[in-house]
């Protein structure tokens, strides 16, 4: 019921559907033409559900059917929304969850609907909106256009409704709504002012616009293809790539055609991402930020390692270098493997190639140089499982698999010499 103008192979439907619901954005399919609108309706659902976590739905239901949460299951659905020590109103947050991503999603649907409007009928114009909204906000990237939003990238609502959906979904939950409830003391003028942000909330907001300046920055730098003639498309082509490779899959720039350096500028802000707690893969922004901190710290000899005048716990600094370690020999691995399973798929499977192929399915990305369609079934296999890893993080999976098994006995202390 979901094949529009053939048989759509069993690889081809699992591709997709984990894809969708990983909110990554490859595709082995051409969604405009490959897939019907019952089909379409699906990948929505599973955009969605991706999008605010399987934990969030599993929470909902249990509330919906009158069924408590164990406190096993509610430290862990709060640690994976939250901080530690910012669980206490879990069901009134999850209701809040719930309605600041419909109210957010809203918005940016009519917004897009009325450019979408413009050129096609009115029903299949909000369609459209409904389905580029919901896989913007939720970073998914997939869409119903072949060339992604390149024949949008002259219209600059489409393309700042598109960017802040991103960005907004790419924050995380937590941050959200602190900054809601932060918005809403301002607003209400209550005495003691506005509150204070929490280290986080600091972290990611600083963190992503850091990235943001610098991939448009290095994307200016390093230039980009040959269809951007004037300032104005070069300064919106890298603006709109740059927040877009982080987390989510839409391009405005044909992106097959950029140069090696923009495209390594691009492979660096998809293995880093999102950040915790949203929509987005990758090793996280607070990641990055505590690895550089905790690197300049060491540096400069000190013992502590400090991140906007908080000292950060050894457990912190600890969890961040078995994400990056994990993170970079998985992708290793990918690397390996793509370049062994497509040695013969022609002269578009480059290892740069391969190489952006692997990170964007990583960090959940879904930009890719046109490889995608043409994978061997085993490539597609290991994408798959990349996707899977890169939405549920390499320390969940690693800590699934490796179960922790105490130490019997302690070995005597000897140093090696290191650099």
């Amino acid at each position: 019921v979901s094949h529009a103008r053939g048989r759509i192979g069993i690889l081809d439907a699992l591709f997709m559907s984990t894809s969708a619901v990983c909110v990554t954005g490859l595709a082995t399919l051409d969604t405009s033409m490959d897939l019907t609108r019952f089909g379409h309706v699906v990948i929505i659902f599973l955009m969605q559900l991706g999008g605010l976590g399987i934990m969030t739905f599993a929470a909902l239901g249990a509330q919906v059917v009158g069924r408590r949460l164990s406190f096993r299951s509610q430290a862990i659905l709060s640690d994976s929304l939250y901080q530690s020590d910012a669980a206490g109103a879990l069901r009134t947050d999850l209701k809040r969850v719930f309605l600041l991503t419909f109210l957010i999603e809203a918005s940016g649907v009519l917004l897009l609907y009325s450019e979408f409007r413009q050129r096609t009928t009115e029903p299949e114009a909000m369609f459209s909106a409904v389905f580029h909204g919901i896989s913007a906000f939720c970073n998914c990237g997939l869409g119903l256009y072949s060339d992604s939003l390149i024949s949008y990238r002259a219209r600059p609502i489409v393309l700042c409704t598109v960017m802040a959906l991103i960005i907004l979904g790419g924050l995380g939950h937590s941050v959200i709504l602190e900054a809601a409830r932060r918005t809403k003391r301002r607003l209400l003028g209550r005495p003691g002012g506005p509150m204070m942000m929490s280290l986080h909330g600091r972290v990611v907001l600083r963190t992503t616009a850091c990235l943001i300046v610098a991939g448009t920055v290095g994307l200016l730098a390093f230039g980009q293809t040959p269809d951007e003639r004037t300032w104005g498309e070069c300064i919106w082509g890298a603006l709109f790539q740059s927040v877009t490779s982080r987390t989510a899959g839409f391009n405005t720039v044909n992106l097959g055609n950029l140069p090696a350096a923009s495209l390594l500028v691009l492979i660096l802000l998809m293995f880093v991402g999102g950040s915790p707690a949203s929509c987005a893969g990758g090793i996280k922004t607070t990641s990055l930020a505590v690895w550089i901190a905790h690197l300049r710290a060491r540096l400069q000899g000190m013992e502590d390692t400090t991140l906007l005048g908080r000292r950060l716990p050894p457990d912190t600094i600890t969890r961040v270098a078995l994400v990056g370690g994990l993170s970079l020999v998985w992708n290793l691995a990918g690397c390996f493997v793509l370049a062994v399973t497509e040695a013969h798929g022609g002269s578009q499977m480059t290892f740069l190639n391969l190489l952006f192929e692997q990170i964007s399915a990583f960090g959940t990305v879904g930009l890719s140089t046109g490889i995608t369609p043409g994978l061997s079934g085993v490539g597609k296999l290991w994408i798959i499982m990349t996707m899977y890893i890169g939405r549920i993080g390499p320390l969940t999976a690693a800590m699934a698999v490796l179960l922790p098994q105490p130490a019997a006995v302690r070995y005597p202390q000897e140093r090696v010499m290191i650099g």
